[in-house]
């Protein structure tokens, strides 16, 4: 060896990889443990005005803002450098581009029978129109498909018995997270593609060490695609440095997104951003970064340098009242201010649960799932009135248009193909006094807009025979209590398992880290209650608004907690600044949209009713049992101030409320 060879030339040395087989097979199963993960976040840009333009044929240099009354809920890219944003009115923004597109949203109308429509004269009707989110629910189930499609494609590649053996059954997971954005967990597909384009990962798979290492990649460099958009590497990190798998997994991902991204352009005309990272707290903030049409790569050893320009209220679920309280606590909103203090000097300000999850969150440390199961817990379709309605034929105007807009969300979750229906429905009506009354649906009737109608009618009617229902201020009305349907008869054989078979299915039912233990017993399927304090009471997400299933998508999973019925699921959806305004909502502290605000303050107002006719029915129960005497032992019979039945403290979550 010469003398000026460098000390790391030696034939000695030897490279390697920091990553092991445990981890690799970790990532077939989309595990949270493993650092290989690769998870994306794909944004539609500026989704509302894309639907618009799409519909109307509009050029894509042509300014065009979607409108609602007389605000701007969605500027498109062309729009923009003339100033034109969510904070103007549809007025100014004339004034400002003469040539622009204004397309007010459709609407549902009193008197036309539920069907909704686009309306030259909309703006000017906002007593007699509610608005329609239906064309924009239909478009992002055609995108959702479509990358569905894409996502296949890649899972179908069986380029030979034994990878066909290896990758069998695995897929990507989709989990919507609102209308215009959704989470996909690439790692199956990207182990997938591992196995086939590098044969030495295949040879560690049969050995039964699984904490041996990975042999290096066998490449010294990275080529990125010109649509990948890298953030700049950590201070201790250099771009010369040999890649190691989480690079090679990235790079996989980052092709693999790219292909969904142009297969909605391809086939639909829908232009979208993506992030790219190892959880999906950084997907999220990376699809943010480079909009529009473009897609943002936060690597591995790019996380600090990433993190460290932002401010930790930004990170979801920092930005509402425990965002507020670690300010105080800390003086500073910095990620890189945070990064400084200690494990110990958080647990003094916090509880040790969120001090734990505080101390992982801004060092990248993210574990939650992508998880495309959950499922909404009811729907409901309100109007507030201003001027308030005094006559029974002009609320069953509205009656119609609420049973047509539940109906079409019904349909989207399954309700004609039996897969889930509601077994209850609620009219909630405001007048000086306030009340509400359900019935159960039939269970032997098919669900659709005539059956819904005529149940609210009866509803109705029996808020009427109370006395005194006009003037009425608002209605609304909801369907809950979801049960799964039946898809297709079986015989009793199909769900009768023997032997091998109900072990397979025993342990199958619910995946297992190659981590945990054998013997360790999983937890029990039941959801558990948990203490109010500390950071599960952060996750568990405040009421956002009736918004459907297509607008905010699936909840994220919260395992840990008895979820309270949510109107239709809640969204961490962080939109695009100029795609939709927001305000905060001082009952629940959540940036809502202004599309949704009126629906909003309507859904707060069912759930203040339906806790107070609980209270009542506590109270009134209370005062009918028989006082205790003063012989009975100490917690026997009935509950004392502080119980759940009593008149004391209400129950965590409730509140007392002042009715006039």
């Amino acid at each position: 060896m010469s003398s000026e060879d460098p000390p790391d030339a030696s034939p000695d040395a030897v490279k390697r990889s920091r990553y092991t087989h445990r981890q690799l097979q970790l990532l077939r199963q989309g595990s949270t443990a493993t650092p290989l993960r690769a998870i994306a976040h794909i944004d539609l840009d500026a989704f509302y005005a894309q639907c618009e333009m799409v519909r109307l044929g509009t050029p894509r240099d042509t300014p065009l803002a979607v409108r609602q009354w007389d605000s701007l809920i969605a500027v498109n890219y062309a729009a923009r450098p003339f100033g034109i944003s969510r904070m103007i009115n549809a007025a100014e923004a004339r004034k400002i581009c003469p040539n622009i597109v204004l397309q007010h949203v459709a609407t549902f109308r009193e008197g036309e029978g539920g069907r909704w429509a686009y309306r030259d004269d909309a703006f000017m009707n906002i007593k007699t129109d509610k608005v329609s989110l239906d064309p924009y629910r239909a478009e992002s189930r055609k995108i959702l498909k479509t990358m569905k499609e894409a996502l296949e494609k890649w899972c179908t590649n069986e380029s030979d018995g034994e990878i066909h053996r290896l990758t069998h059954g695995l897929s990507a997971a989709l989990e919507k997270a609102s209308i215009d954005e959704v989470f996909i967990d690439l790692s199956p597909i990207v182990y997938s593609v591992l196995l086939q384009r590098y044969p030495e990962l295949r040879l560690g798979l049969q050995d039964g060490d699984r904490d041996a290492e990975l042999p290096p990649p066998p490449t010294t460099a990275v080529q990125w695609h010109t649509e990948d958009c890298l953030i700049d590497l950590d201070l201790h990190e250099r771009e010369e440095d040999d890649p190691d798998w989480d690079d090679i997994v990235m790079l996989i991902g980052a092709e693999i997104v790219r292909s969904v991204r142009r297969a909605v352009w391809d086939n639909l005309n829908y232009t979208c951003s993506a992030g790219l990272a190892r959880n999906k707290m950084l997907a999220k903030l990376g699809s943010a970064c480079n909009k529009p049409d473009k897609q943002t790569v936060v690597r591995n050893r790019a996380v600090q340098h990433f993190l460290g320009g932002y401010k930790f209220t930004q990170i979801r679920m920092l930005g509402g009242k425990l965002g507020d309280q670690i300010t105080s606590y800390f003086g500073t909103e910095k990620v890189s201010d945070l990064l400084n203090v200690t494990l110990e000097q958080f647990r003094a300000k916090l509880d040790d649960h969120t001090a734990s999850w505080l101390y992982g969150i801004i060092r990248g440390d993210d574990r939650s799932e992508v998880n495309p199961r959950t499922q909404i817990k009811s729907m409901l379709s309100a109007k507030s009135f201003r001027p308030s309605i005094s006559s029974l034929d002009q609320a069953e105007k509205w009656l119609h248009i609420f049973a047509a807009d539940i109906y079409g969300r019904l349909v989207e979750d399954g309700v004609l193909e039996n897969r889930r229906r509601p077994r209850v429905i609620t009219l909630h009506h405001r007048t000086a006094q306030t009340r509400s009354r359900q019935i159960p649906i039939p269970a032997a009737n098919a669900i659709d807009e005539t059956l819904l109608f005529e149940l609210a009618r009866t509803l109705m009617r029996q808020v009427m025979a109370d006395g005194q229902p006009w003037p009425c201020s608002n209605l609304s009305l909801s369907v809950s209590s979801f049960e799964d349907g039946v898809s297709k008869n079986k015989a009793i054989e199909g769900f009768l398992l023997r032997g091998d078979q109900a072990k397979s299915l025993n342990h199958g039912s619910r995946p297992r880290d190659s981590e945990t233990p054998a013997n360790e017993q999983l937890p029990p399927e039941k959801k558990r209650k948990v203490d109010d304090s500390g950071i599960k009471r952060f996750f568990t997400q405040p009421p956002q608004d009736d918004k459907p299933l297509a607008d905010q998508g699936n909840p994220q999973p919260r395992e840990d907690h008895d979820t309270p019925s949510l109107p239709v699921g809640v969204s961490e959806t962080e939109v695009d600044d100029h795609v939709m305004p927001h305000y905060n909502c001082d009952r629940c502290s959540r940036s809502i949209p202004e599309l949704e605000r009126e629906e909003h303050d309507d859904w707060h107002f069912a759930k203040d009713l339906e806790i107070q006719e609980r209270q009542e029915a506590r109270d009134a129960q209370q005062q009918s049992r028989p006082a205790p005497s003063s012989s009975t032992p100490r917690g026997s019979g009935t509950r004392g101030r502080g119980g759940r039945g009593g008149r004391g403290k209400p129950e965590r979550g409730q509140m007392r409320l002042a009715f006039q």
